[in-house]
């Protein structure tokens, strides 16, 4: 009789034991433990007071603080003794709660979440603003966290509200998350900052591509010039498919030449810099091209390639040495001129056309700058440009009907090109830019056939690019694109003959100029832009002037 006692006695000391490690080493549990009659009706309990549901491998520690109106608890699931759960909140697949950590308000994560030690994750705040009101008694305000699956959160961080956590991320301890963090980010520090990027191996394979893709076009670079030759002068396929004589052909084999460092075989560099610096026109310093001129009656400065070839000739000038003859007054305007000319742009139809003059006029403003001189239409461009951005997308000019945000996208490229990015101004509001962009490539399906070109690869990756020097902004998301770039560069290579600018197109000068543009930026967007071995000098070039005063 004493041994039975003492055998009674023994095992429930042990169950005990048991039941107080289960507090706070969890992971200990059993499917014992799980299906015991206290375990389940201490669900049972939760179920009705804490509008809890249980997925039947969850466990829920016998010292949890649960105060939950809604509490969802999925697989494999467990939360620790001593944590407190309130407020709305849902758990997927094989998430932890460990001991102290502090859930509250909405919060929604997904599977494989785990939660360490002291961690706070608040998904409400309080009212502050009105300085008159005391706080307690102002409204709160819930927004909600969402944490994505297989997130690790370490001792002490605290996750704000109205954050998203991405798929992957890792919060170091004691870091404060006040801002989304991008998936497969490593974040610390207070504001929390992306210290690096997990899965970095499929930087071999981009480094490989680059290295195959960069020797192939430099030794070929001969062989393609040569293709697109007769009599002396290059004549290649444009955009749309058409082959014609156009001014822009030259500067393309020059600006492809220059990025490896060389010039087009037998190129007199004095009697090309005459040739191209005799396109200007004396009166409003534009470039208007001989082969396709501006329509009868038509201003100079409402023709698009006379704008465009501010950058095409111009930069060519620049890469030979040379500079144009003339400042280009057309751009040289008072506030009310210059204001009239970009209110009359077609931002609303084809926000790319609109991005595309401006380009333009800053570039005619930088050459101004540069080479001759220039008044204060710099400082009203970007003034007009700061009060017209829409600051929900971080674009200028309105998605169409038919193509949704791709004109604004891309019209966003080309206006941020010859402004922001080539006076090293910071761009407005880089994080609704980046959704803006990346929603735009996800509508697109990443593009592909006919949308597969270089235009529009190159206007998602630079936009990307220029708003990433700024902030972290989803930059995991942005190197895949920017990785899948890469990838398929290669296989769209035809030896001999280089880039088409399109798939289902021939390969052209401008296709090959404008890919291999595309496939450096991406590196760069990487940090392997070393690896590459073109790098743009003219249109494409990432490096800002920044005049100064």
């Amino acid at each position: 009789m004493f041994g039975m006692r003492s055998v009674d006695s023994y095992r429930t000391a042990e169950d005990l034991r048991h039941e107080q490690r289960l507090q706070f080493l969890t992971w200990d549990r059993t499917p014992a433990d799980i299906e015991a009659p206290e375990h389940r009706a201490r669900q049972a309990r939760l179920a009705e007071v804490a509008g809890a549901s249980f997925a039947p491998t969850a466990y829920v520690a016998a010292e949890a603080a649960v105060f939950t109106t809604h509490l969802v608890l999925g697989e494999h699931s467990w939360i620790a003794g001593h944590a407190l759960v309130r407020g709305d909140v849902e758990f997927g697949a094989h998430c932890t709660v460990n001991p102290y950590a502090m859930i509250s308000g909405k919060v929604r994560c997904g599977d494989g979440v785990r939660i360490a030690s002291h961690v706070s994750i608040v998904g409400f705040n309080h009212g502050f603003d009105d300085p008159h009101v005391p706080i307690h008694t102002q409204k709160h305000e819930s927004l909600g966290i969402i944490i994505e699956d297989d997130v690790w959160i370490g001792a002490n961080a605290v996750v704000l509200d109205g954050v998203r956590v991405g798929r992957g991320a890792v919060i170091a301890a004691g870091a404060v998350v006040s801002k989304d963090v991008p998936p497969l980010a490593i974040v610390g520090g207070v504001p929390a900052r992306v210290v690096r990027f997990r899965g970095r191996g499929a930087k071999a394979d981009a480094v490989s591509a680059l290295g195959k893709l960069g020797s192939a076009a430099k030794t070929q670079l001969p062989e393609v010039l040569a293709c697109y030759r007769e009599n002396g002068a290059f004549v290649s396929r444009e955009a749309d498919g058409q082959v014609r004589r156009s001014a822009r052909h030259l500067n393309d084999a020059i600006e492809l030449t220059a990025g490896f460092d060389s010039l087009p075989e037998g190129l007199d560099v004095q009697t090309t810099l005459a040739q191209l610096q005799a396109l200007q026109d004396p009166e409003t310093g534009l470039f208007p091209d001989p082969h396709q001129p501006p329509a009868p009656g038509q201003a100079v400065r409402d023709n698009g390639l006379a704008l465009y070839n501010v950058l095409s000739v111009g930069y060519a000038i620049e890469v030979l040495g040379g500079k144009p003859l003339y400042p280009v007054a057309a751009v040289e305007l008072d506030a009310p001129a210059l204001c009239q000319w970009l209110e009359g742009l077609s931002w609303r139809e084809r926000a790319w056309g609109a991005g595309a003059a401006v380009d333009a006029i800053g570039t005619a403003l930088y050459f101004n700058a540069r080479c001759h001189s220039s008044g204060r239409a710099r400082e009203t461009l970007f003034g007009w440009l700061a009060l017209r951005q829409d600051r929900g997308t971080g674009l200028w000019g309105s998605p169409t009907a038919a193509e949704g945000l791709l004109q604004p996208v891309n019209g966003f490229y080309r206006l941020t090109r010859g402004t922001y990015a080539q006076f090293g101004v910071p761009v407005p509001n880089p994080e609704r830019a980046i959704d803006s962009v990346l929603l735009n490539h996800r509508n697109y399906g990443g593009f592909s056939g006919a949308t597969y070109t270089a235009c529009n690869l190159l206007d998602t990756i630079h936009p990307l690019l220029l708003c990433l020097g700024q902030t972290d902004h989803r930059r995991a998301e942005a190197e895949a694109v920017a990785r899948a770039v890469i990838g398929r560069a290669g296989e769209r290579w035809v030896s001999g003959q280089g880039f088409a600018f399109a798939d289902g197109q021939a390969p052209s000068l401008q296709g090959t100029e404008m890919w291999l543009s595309v496939v450096h930026l991406a590196a760069e967007l990487l940090g392997i832009a070393g690896e590459f071995s073109f790098v743009p000098k003219g249109v494409h070039r990432t490096q800002a002037v920044g005049l100064g005063l």
